[in-house]
């Protein structure tokens, strides 16, 4: 139960959750309003037919009074014009009509001076003992037509009390009474909202996934620019900026190449010349001075080259890698082995991934002295485990450990010292193909350096 709420606060906290939100309650509202107008328009346009048929009648009983009064006032007593008869006595007009009072006298004339309003149907059709039509097949039950009352002066100066009678229509029934419609009306608005607002979000979760692949990999795939106008410039300008940062970064490593190059003269002949040093011990330990030189210098170009990594992605087995490379470290004399596979092929760079393994493997080697490679797969991804039987790392400096220049307390007996940028190399190397590097202290004694990438 308190996943799905989770997931449902975190959908609406983000901008398609607000997207939709807002969309889903504003063409709800706009619908509601717009049923609510077309309703209203049905009920007066009923109105005004309803009264322009009352209208009609009234005019057509008038315009026959006009030419024959005497014998049309007849046959309206005797109930012989079907619609229309004379009001009974006694009727009044309790609500009149004042709408269809002004219709009539735009018709009849000002003279004529009109009334008319609506009245119970039983006013002018009070019921009658006997009468066969209640017995009628059919017409038990049925609802009586509506009864107008108009009274109106003629020409002549006479006053006529008609009743004019009406088919009964119901009003037209309102659609928002109906719970059905609104939430149709509510469904509808929810899906197309959630069309609209994933179509409005993806190019911003598509800018997201850039620039989170551009926090972990200094080489990440450009962004295809597609999309509205103001889309397609941030994108551009996203992806002006990964140019120009790599292109730093390039002209960096440019510079550190140029620097040990021109390095490497001066350390040679500083070499030639220690080598003429008498005293055994004094060359000895210069020497050795001079060989750390060496090899800061050249580990420190590894690692600035490790940030621009401009390979190519490729598929690989992963088993048939870590095989050859536990393979190739025996045949130097290292005690490698490889344990595990997790089988299957991956998506990586490569060389990049050769590198990183390959200094976890020798900083096993040289501070645990032996390093056991195995693989396994977890819930979408690929872990490359590598560990050694050393003394391990107090956990609170675990992570200093990726600092440059950041060694141990202590290393085995016999091992060389190191220059601290193993490690360092190694997070960069695995960034480059958006993995992360992780250690951690195994249960049994030793460290555990774990690859995590993306199967």
């Amino acid at each position: 139960m308190i996943a799905p709420i989770a997931r449902a606060r975190s959908f609406f906290r983000s901008l398609t959750g607000h997207i939709f939100l807002l969309l889903t309650v504003g063409m709800t509202v706009a619908a509601v309003l717009a049923l609510l107008v077309a309703e209203k328009t049905r009920h007066l346009d009923f109105e005004r037919w309803r009264t322009q048929r009352v209208v009609a009648s009234a005019v057509d009983i008038a315009q026959r009074l006009s030419h024959d009064p005497v014998r049309v006032e007849g046959l309206l007593r005797n109930r012989q014009i079907l619609g229309a008869i004379m009001a009974p006595d006694g009727i009044a007009l309790t609500d009149p009509d004042a709408t269809l009072a002004e219709v009539l006298k735009a018709r009849l004339g000002r003279s004529s001076n009109p009334e008319a309003g609506q009245v119970p149907a039983g006013l002018c059709f009070p019921p009658k003992k006997n009468d066969p039509s209640s017995r009628a097949a059919g017409l038990i039950g049925t609802p009586r037509p509506d009864c107008w009352v108009v009274r109106f002066t003629d020409n002549a100066g006479a006053r006529w009390s008609l009743a004019l009678f009406l088919p009964r229509l119901a009003k037209p029934p309102s659609t928002l009474a109906n719970p059905v419609y609104l939430l149709l009306i509510l469904l509808s608005s929810a899906a197309l909202a959630i069309i609209v607002a994933r179509l409005v979000a993806k190019p911003l979760r598509r800018l997201e996934l850039a620039a989170e692949a551009f926090s972990v990999s200094m080489d990440p795939e450009e962004i295809p620019e597609r999309g509205p106008e103001e889309v397609r410039a941030a994108l551009s300008t996203f992806n002006l900026m990964q140019r120009r940062v790599r292109a730093g970064f390039a002209e960096r490593t440019q510079l550190l190449a140029a620097i040990s190059h021109d390095l490497q003269t001066p350390l040679t002949r500083l070499r030639l010349r220690l080598e003429l040093v008498e005293n055994e011990e004094l060359r000895a330990r210069l020497l050795q001075d001079h060989q750390a030189m060496m090899t800061l210098v050249r580990e420190g170009l590894d690692l600035a080259a490790s940030t621009e990594s401009q390979e190519d992605w490729s598929v690989i087995d992963i088993d048939s890698l870590l095989t050859s490379m536990a393979e190739d470290a025996q045949d130097l004399g290292s005690p490698v082995r490889f344990l595990k596979g997790c089988g299957g092929t991956i998506r990586v760079k490569p060389n990049a991934l050769t590198r990183c393994i390959s200094n976890l493997v020798n900083n096993a080697v040289k501070y645990g002295g032996s390093a056991d490679i195995s693989c396994m797969r977890q819930t979408g991804r690929v872990l490359i485990e590598v560990r050694d039987h050393g003394p391990g790392i107090a956990p609170d400096q675990l992570d200093q450990m990726f600092e440059p220049f950041t060694r141990g307390a202590a290393s085995q007996p016999g091992g060389r010292p190191g220059t601290g940028i193993g490690l360092t190399i190694a997070r960069s190397l695995a960034l480059s193909f958006e993995a992360s590097v992780r250690l951690a202290n195994a249960a049994d004694g030793g460290l555990i350096a774990a690859i995590d990438m993306k199967a």
